[in-house]
């Protein structure tokens, strides 16, 4: 069960879900230096009101396929996700919906449900059966579009395990490089984990993962290209 949970700790950071953009070439720069990386990374903080922002090609239901590069004789990771307008017009991810369908791919019914902060666009709590509590906190994020059929996004989360005795902190960056196929999108994730605050002298990256992401559309669900 405890190894179940730190998977849903790097897999729910997948698709929670801008600041100010970097210079163009800015997050290929941190891509060629992982998995090197270190903090602080070079992400702003968002505000309560910010998110991230996808392009229009996104807008829709899609079924995602993650492998993990690392493993590739485990069998790839089966869930959903959507993406819809919020209430200022901008295309985000659907986050309960998003974070819900990956702890369910995950732990089944462990997960009981997932709720969001209503005063912040960056903070959702993942609630599981044992008096377990799952809090995640996007601490920094950056977003570019090298293209118009490329997408960049950084994003590093603080997250906290709700459990009796001490709670556990883990802080994840995850960055995400996504491109149309087709109809389909194709996306790579490169992710590190990062010791607690205060745990070590430097804050090395003390995991990696790698992965490998399919997003096809379901009928009628997302828009022709």
């Amino acid at each position: 069960m405890e190894r179940r949970v730190w998977i849903l700790l790097i897999g729910i950071t997948i698709l929670l879900s801008g600041g100010p953009a970097w210079a163009q070439t800015g997050l290929e720069q941190r891509l060629n230096s992982w998995p090197d990386w270190s903090l602080p990374a070079p992400l702003p903080r968002p505000s309560n009101r910010d998110d991230l922002i996808y392009p229009y090609w996104f807008a829709g239901l899609w079924q995602v396929e993650s492998i993990d590069l690392d493993a590739p004789d485990d069998p790839p990771l089966l869930h959903q996700a959507r993406f819809q307008a919020d209430r200022r017009g901008r295309l985000v991810g659907d986050r309960v919906f998003n974070a819900t369908a990956i702890g369910r791919a995950l732990l089944g019914e462990q997960l009981l449900k997932v709720e969001e902060d209503p005063d912040s666009a960056n903070r959702q709590i993942a609630r599981l059966k044992g008096d377990l509590y799952l809090e995640t906190t996007v601490t920094g994020r950056r977003q570019e579009s090298p293209s118009t059929d490329t997408f960049l996004a950084d994003e590093l989360v603080l997250q906290i395990l709700h459990a009796p005795g001490p709670p556990r902190l883990s802080r994840i960056e995850t960055l995400s490089r996504y491109n149309r196929c087709g109809e389909d999108i194709c996306a790579e994730q490169w992710q590190g984990r990062y010791p607690s605050p205060g745990e070590s002298l430097r804050d090395q990256a003390i995991a990696q993962h790698h992965y490998q992401l399919r997003f096809t559309p379901l009928p009628g669900s997302a828009p022709s290209i």
